[in-house]
């Protein structure tokens, strides 16, 4: 799996959570304090990862908080105390224009793994995952790593995370679920984000047949879909008489017990088997870029991200 920037990448990530904790403890200061009304925004992966944190950090009672596309925007209007916004590149053009619409009027937080970018001059502060950048098309460490930081803004303990992370690096995955033809991702809570990168995991590294899904909205419909060909796969515990419900279709279950970020790292390492079954190179996902820059987007000079700033 090393051989290829993704997979190195995907090892790499036990790594980058523990300075994701490190920095989490030194920058503090910069991320979203208990009571705050908080907006999150990316676009992809970064997205799901956004609608991750969100619920998790409703769930643990820290203020209310919304995702949204960098696309949407809603978070302009709707009275929040701090917009946070994750992007890999700091190119992004939604995430840039929202940003640059924003300066001035909300305060902005940039997760990052280029500080200079676009993205990292219009915001009002920045969190620099220089150290979680990564060279390959296809969001892993990056993206988990700045969820992670979240997390341990919210005071969880990385700890059994990271544990888990390494133990799913050098475990070998079950030889039936590369067998399969078509892959549901299941999530509940904060975990249906993880579930929905799961899946565009599988797609954009292999070209697989994929779905996601909360858990209980699985069975309203889309378990018509399963059948013996079918893995479907709770990242994080499924909810009670979900694995009969499952393997009465013919289809394999699974649930994880291990940390759900962890999780995610073992739905990579298949996105990855799978495109190796299939003759693809991860490297290369086809129709996918880096970056999305679109044509005429607004991409600031250092002069002008201040000028903006001091609006």
């Amino acid at each position: 799996m090393s051989s290829t920037h993704v997979g190195a990448e995907i090892a790499g990530q036990p790594d980058c959570w523990r300075r994701a904790a490190d920095t989490a403890d030194r920058q503090a200061g910069r991320l979203p304090a208990d009571g705050e009304r908080v907006a999150v925004v990316g676009c992809g992966t970064s997205y799901f990862m956004a609608r991750a944190y969100a619920a998790l950090r409703e769930s643990l009672g820290a203020g209310e908080t919304d995702a949204f596309p960098a696309s949407d925007a809603t978070p302009l209007g709707r009275g929040y105390d701090r917009i946070v916004a994750l992007t890999r590149s700091g190119t992004t053009t939604e995430v840039v224009n929202l940003l640059g619409r924003a300066a001035g009027s909300v305060p902005t937080l940039v997760l990052t793994g280029a500080p200079g970018s676009p993205a990292g001059q219009l915001a009002e502060q920045v969190v620099d995952l220089g150290f979680a950048d990564e060279r390959s098309v296809v969001q892993t460490r990056f993206a988990t790593t700045a969820l992670q930081l979240l997390r341990a803004g919210l005071g969880v303990d990385l700890g059994p995370a990271i544990s888990d992370a390494e133990l799913v690096l050098y475990e070998r995955l079950p030889a039936a679920w590369e067998r399969q033809g078509q892959f549901t991702f299941l999530g509940t809570g904060w975990t249906v984000g993880l579930a929905d990168d799961a899946a565009l995991k599988l797609r954009e590294v292999a070209r697989a047949w994929t779905e996601s899904y909360a858990a209980m909205e699985y069975r309203h419909g889309p378990i018509s879909i399963s059948d013996r060909s079918s893995l479907v796969w709770c990242l994080g515990p499924a909810p009670s008489g979900l694995r009969d419900e499952v393997e009465s279709t013919g289809a394999l279950f699974a649930a994880d017990a291990i940390d759900p970020v962890a999780a995610l790292v073992r739905a990579q390492r298949l996105a990855v088997a799978l495109a190796a079954r299939r003759g693809l190179n991860p490297d290369r996902p086809r129709n996918v870029s880096r970056s999305v820059i679109l044509s005429g987007a607004f991409r600031p000079t250092a002069s002008e991200a201040a000028r903006i700033l001091r609006a």
